[in-house]
C-alpha cells in the first residue's frame, strides 16, 4: 500500500522539553545552551550534577574527588523497604553514590573548590557522607587557600540515618567556622529547593549567600508553618525574592550569570596574580561536552581516521552499484 511506503519514522525521545511553569515547548539542545532557563518565562529548571558543573565551571576543568565514599545503613532502618536497598536502587538510577559531589574546578580561569548537591539522590538529603564531603571540601579549600563554592539543593537531614544525620549540622558548621577564622571565602548558591537541616547549617553560613530566582528556601515547608500558626502566609513566602527583601540573602542571580558573579567575588575578595588565572581552552557548550552531536562527531572521526566511508555507507553504495549493473 502507498501509506506503507511513506510511513513516518518514529521520532527519538528527549528532543523537546516542556517548561513546567508556562508550558512552552523548548528544543532540548537550545534549553541546555540557555543554562536550562526558559526563554519565555525565565523559569529555572532543575539540573543534574553534571549540568550544574557544566553551567558553573570552565569546560574540562572540574576534577571530582572522593567518589568512593558511600553511606552505610548503621541503624538497619526499614520503612517500606530497607535503607540499604533504597541506596542501591537510587545509586543505580541516578548514577552516583551520594547526594554530594566535590572537587577542584575553575570559574573563568579562577581555581576554586566546588561542591554540588544532587536533589535526585533521595531529595538531596544530608547524611553522614554528605556531611563528610562538605567537611572535606572545606579542608581542601583551607589547605590550598582557595575559595569554596557550595551549590545547595536539599530536603534537609536524612531521616534514615537518625541522629547521625543531625550531627552533620554541627560538624559542617564547625569546619566552616575554622575556615572563616583562617580568612577563607565561602560562597553558597541556594537553588530550588533548599530546606531543612541544610538551610539551618552550612547553606546559610556563607560569607556571600546567592540564590537563583524563585527558589524555595526555608526550614519547615510553608504548608507546615501555615497549619501550625493558623495564619495566612504572605505572597511569595520563603521564595528567594521574599528572603532578599528581608535581608536573608545577599543577591539573586540568574543561572547564566553565576560564573561572572563568582569571578567578580573571587577577584574582589580573594585577589590573585594575573598569571594564576587560566583562560578556558574551549567553549562551554561545545558538542562533545553536552553529548547532543556526539554521534555526528564520532562518524566524522571514523571517516577521517580510516580515509574511507563507514561500513553502513559502503553497503549502501554497493547496493546502488548492483542496481546499476542489473539495469545495464
Amino acid at each position: 500500500m502507498a501509506w506503507v511506503r511513506f510511513r513516518k519514522k518514529d521520532m527519538p525521545g528527549g528532543l523537546w522539553t516542556k517548561c513546567p511553569s508556562c508550558g512552552e515547548m523548548i528544543f532540548s539542545k537550545e534549553l541546555l545552551e540557555n543554562f536550562k532557563i526558559c526563554k519565555k518565562c525565565s523559569h529555572h529548571m532543575n539540573t543534574t550534577v553534571d549540568e550544574r558543573v557544566l553551567f558553573t565551571c570552565d569546560a574540562d576543568t572540574f576534577d571530582e574527588l572522593y567518589t568512593d565514599l558511600t553511606p552505610v545503613d548503621r541503624l538497619q532502618f526499614v520503612d517500606k523497604g530497607s535503607y540499604g536497598d533504597k541506596l542501591k536502587a537510587t545509586a543505580k538510577k541516578v548514577g552516583r553514590l551520594e547526594a554530594m559531589t566535590i572537587g577542584y574546578g575553575r570559574v573563568l580561569g579562577r581555581e576554586c573548590v566546588l561542591g554540588v548537591m544532587n536533589f535526585q539522590f533521595l531529595g538531596g538529603s544530608m547524611g553522614v557522607v554528605v556531611g563528610e564531603k562538605v567537611t572535606i571540601a572545606v579542608e581542601m579549600a583551607l589547605e590550598r587557600k582557595l575559595p569554596l563554592v557550595l551549590v545547595c539543593s536539599s530536603g534537609g537531614a536524612r531521616m534514615h540515618e537518625g541522629a547521625l544525620s543531625l550531627m552533620q549540622m554541627a560538624k559542617t558548621c564547625a569546619a566552616l567556622a575554622r575556615f572563616g577564622d583562617a580568612g577563607g571565602l565561602y560562597v553558597a548558591i541556594l537553588t530550588d529547593p533548599t530546606t531543612g537541616g541544610v538551610t539551618a547549617s552550612f547553606a546559610t553560613m556563607a560569607d556571600v549567600i546567592l540564590a537563583e530566582p524563585n527558589a524555595l528556601i526555608g526550614f519547615a515547608g510553608p504548608r507546615v508553618i501555615q497549619n501550625t500558626i493558623r495564619q495566612e502566609l504572605p505572597e511569595g513566602f520563603q521564595r528567594s525574592e521574599f528572603l532578599l527583601s528581608r535581608g536573608q540573602l545577599d543577591r539573586i542571580v540568574r543561572r547564566d550569570e553565576i560564573p561572572q558573579t563568582l569571578f567578580k567575588l573571587f577577584e574582589y575578595l580573594v585577589p590573585v596574580a594575573p598569571e594564576q588565572i587560566v583562560a578556558p581552552t574551549r567553549p562551554r557548550f561545545e558538542a562533545s561536552s553536552n553529548g547532543h552531536d556526539g554521534g555526528d562527531k564520532a562518524d566524522k572521526a571514523a571517516k577521517d581516521k580510516s580515509g574511507s566511508r563507514l561500513p553502513a555507507e559502503e553497503g549502501a553504495e554497493a547496493g546502488k552499484d548492483e542496481k546499476k549493473k542489473k539495469k545495464k
